[in-house]
């Protein structure tokens, strides 16, 4: 994604008084300890992957910023955000109707696996499902748009802002565990954090 930020890497902060012994075991684990797929079938794992790069584009990285191995994670440790929405089935169950509706709806629309779309093709099928503009005979578990935007947007781009390279590309300090911060005020930035570039 196109930063403001250029030039600006919090983890130039690594040796510095903001980051402690634990905010740096749990950035490295972040950067290096990916999670391989326990939880998602190939197929699912795949048609997230493609869903991803499209809700988060990221072409300018070489390596981009994993948001399907923490999500496989989640699922398959059973950690979440402690509750579940009143339409919806447990979120192990709601994520594997979800990613089936969605395909259902690739294939209605396009007769095509959504892995085989387009990026225009793509966006279209995941604009209608934002936008509830579906066929609700494939929806019988999950409702599209609650998937959609409160599950699957909601926590791809939680992930994807949990690691620092976006942290660096928003001009986000990191946690303020242990130093804090100190200018709380609109528009106001501590030293240590990135300048936005005008």
């Amino acid at each position: 994604m196109k930063s403001d930020y250029t030039g600006y890497d919090v983890l130039e902060k690594w040796n510095t008084p903001s980051f402690d012994h634990t905010t740096r075991a749990v950035l490295t684990a972040r950067l290096h300890a990916i999670p391989q797929r326990r939880f998602f079938t190939e197929a699912e794992w795949n048609l997230l992957e493609a869903i991803v790069a499209r809700l988060l584009p990221q072409p300018e990285r070489a390596d981009p910023i994993p948001v399907t191995p923490w999500i496989d994670e989640q699922l398959a440790t059973g950690r979440g955000e402690g509750f579940r929405h009143d339409n919806m089935p447990a979120m192990p169950a709601a994520w594997r109707a979800g990613l089936a509706s969605i395909d259902a709806e690739s294939h209605r629309r396009c007769a095509l696996p959504f892995v085989a779309l387009a990026p225009s093709a793509a966006d279209a099928v995941l604009r209608a499902i934002a936008a509830n503009d579906v066929a609700a005979a494939l929806w019988p578990t999950v409702p599209a748009q609650r998937f959609f935007i409160d599950i699957l947007l909601k926590t791809a781009a939680a992930i994807y802002y949990s690691h620092p390279d976006a942290w660096s590309e928003i001009g986000f300090g990191g946690p303020a565990s242990p130093r804090g911060y100190v200018r709380l005020g609109f528009d106001e930035r501590d030293s240590w954090e990135g300048k936005e570039r005008r």
